[in-house]
């Protein structure tokens, strides 16, 4: 046997994502050298790692009794690495984040200059929707959370960050000229929703209910981007956060309609459970939050107060 870290790593992607494709993407590798460091992997086993059954990657028995094995290697190299860097002097180990999609355009801002002081630190963040997200506290998964809705049936500790805003959004084909904004601009246009379980789609089925809206053209989409894109495409109308539009806003792709009750205020915090043994990198960061965040707000978010 004469593998690689390397090789490792790359079959562990792969098998986890069960493409080769997806797995380059994520190693920032070409195609062609997965796959070469792939069969040079295979090639030192007698029995299959990996088949493909029509069009689809899969992890044969055997092949995941490495996947097991390459994680704890992986894991204990990652170990010493850590060990090696404290032993130095330095803050080192792993940071394990959840958030929710929209609130992707505000955490990296709040964790820059914490891993540029601290280079011994890796970042794992995983950005997913709000059940998703809570999962992930509940597996014990993550050190911390950032959400605009708390759930209530966990015990958690919370840093608040920032106001959340939902304001009603439209593009340059929907007409309001009027001075005076009425209901019938939501009959007139087609409603744009984010997912079932989305706390934006929540905020915003909450404000309609209210309202008694009739509406009979409805859309869904997945993620904030898709949304925005169907927007601009002129596709209807929606409520959502304004964290989010900075440069569509500036390049007037769309603009903020104005609506008696809105925006609706929430705000973002970042959360942990109440039981968690934070780690000294976890317990550093924290540190860092409650000391950087009102500059970090300051200093990158000024435009965004602009907005009431």
């Amino acid at each position: 046997m004469n593998y690689t870290l390397h090789q490792l790593q790359i079959f562990l992607k792969v098998a986890k994502l069960k493409s080769i494709t997806k797995a380059s993407e994520e190693l920032f590798l070409s195609q062609p050298a997965v796959s070469m460091q792939l069969k040079k992997f295979q090639d030192q086993f007698s029995i299959p790692l990996t088949e493909v059954v029509g069009r689809q990657l899969y992890v044969t028995d055997f092949g995941n009794e490495i996947v097991e094995a390459a994680e704890k290697i992986l894991n204990e190299v990652e170990a010493i690495n850590y060990k090696t860097l404290s032993r130095q002097g330095q803050l080192a180990g792993k940071l394990k984040i959840a958030i929710v999609s929209t609130a992707k355009y505000a955490m990296p801002y709040f964790l820059t200059g914490f891993l540029q002081k601290h280079q011994g630190v890796d970042l794992e963040m995983d950005v997913t929707n709000k059940a998703g997200v809570i999962k992930s506290l509940e597996n014990n998964e993550v050190d911390f959370a950032m959400v605009s809705v708390l759930p209530e049936h966990l015990s958690l500790n919370q840093v608040e960050l920032m106001t959340n805003k939902l304001f009603l959004v439209g593009s340059a084909h929907t007409d309001t000229r009027d001075k005076r904004i009425t209901r019938t601009i939501f009959e007139k246009y087609p409603l744009l929703y984010r997912e079932k379980g989305s706390a934006t789609r929540s905020a915003m089925e909450t404000f309609l209910t209210k309202l008694s809206v009739p509406n009979k053209k409805k859309m869904e989409l997945t993620s904030n981007e898709a949304l925005k894109q169907a927007l601009i495409a002129g596709l209807g109308i929606s409520i959502m956060p304004l964290i989010g539009l900075k440069n569509e806003l500036k390049d007037e792709e769309l603009h903020i309609i104005p609506y008696k009750g809105l925006p609706i205020k929430t705000n973002w915090n970042l959360i942990w459970l109440k039981s968690k043994n934070l780690s000294p990198v976890a317990s550093a960061y924290l540190s860092y939050v409650e000391t950087e965040k009102a500059r970090i707000i300051h200093d990158t978010f000024n435009w965004y107060e602009a907005y009431n």
